[in-house]
């Protein structure tokens, strides 16, 4: 409840709360999934036209989102470098999003949405004079380059990073971006997420074509009474 809280606090969903989504989809599937089920069992042709006409539908919207997202995909990553800067704004407010920020960052090997700068928008790591905290300057841990081995996190290795110069910055932090380090990891993993997508599209098909192969030998039954 506390992340699904901080998530809406961080977008820009005008007040609207993430859970009843989850409930919109989970609604969807069990009313989906109950038409495919009961219309098979019962040979209901009602229930099985309903089933495949809204997994058309799913599919049909999906593939929008698809076209969509392949066009519009600027405002798309600006909507992503407003969401993770909204997120370094927050960091130190709950502590589920600041070991999600701190996942990602480890992950994909980045620092802040376009750069190690971008922490200036948080008030504890902000290179102001009026600054008075012992992070100023500095980045989370998770944005430290790792030291094979090492056992303990060493939390502090962040401190004063970004006082040093960039070339210095580069062997202590990542400085590259997340924004930048997510469309990099899409373009090394795109035939898996293609693969991905077209498996889910081609499912669907295969449940619209089984459901409508039904309904026609139903009514092929009915029809020879």
């Amino acid at each position: 409840q506390g992340v699904l809280s901080n998530i809406s606090s961080i977008t820009d969903l005008g007040g609207f709360d993430p859970v009843w989504l989850f409930l919109v989809v989970g609604g969807v599937m069990f009313i989906l999934g109950f038409a495919g089920c009961i219309g098979a069992l019962r040979e209901n042709t009602f229930l099985l036209k309903f089933f495949s006409v809204f997994l058309g539908i799913i599919f049909f919207l999906e593939l929008t989102a698809g076209i969509l997202a392949f066009v519009f995909k600027d405002w798309i990553k600006d909507q992503l470098y407003f969401f993770i800067n909204n997120n370094i704004r927050a960091y130190r407010d709950d502590i589920d999003l600041q070991n999600l920020i701190d996942f990602t960052q480890e992950y994909w090997q980045c620092c802040g949405a376009f750069g190690a700068d971008d922490w200036n928008l948080n008030i504890y790591f902000n290179c102001t004079d009026s600054n008075a905290s012992r992070e100023r300057c500095g980045v989370p841990f998770s944005c430290c380059t790792k030291d094979p081995a090492e056992d303990v996190i060493n939390t502090q290795c962040g401190y004063d990073a970004r006082q040093k110069p960039e070339v210095d910055q580069q062997i202590v932090i990542y400085t590259k971006g997340c924004v930048p380090q997510f469309e990099k990891w899409l373009q090394d993993n795109l035939t898996i997420v293609a693969g991905i997508f077209i498996g889910i599209a081609l499912l669907q098909i295969f449940g619209i074509c089984l459901a409508q192969n039904l309904v026609s030998d139903i009514e092929a039954v009915k029809a020879s009474w």
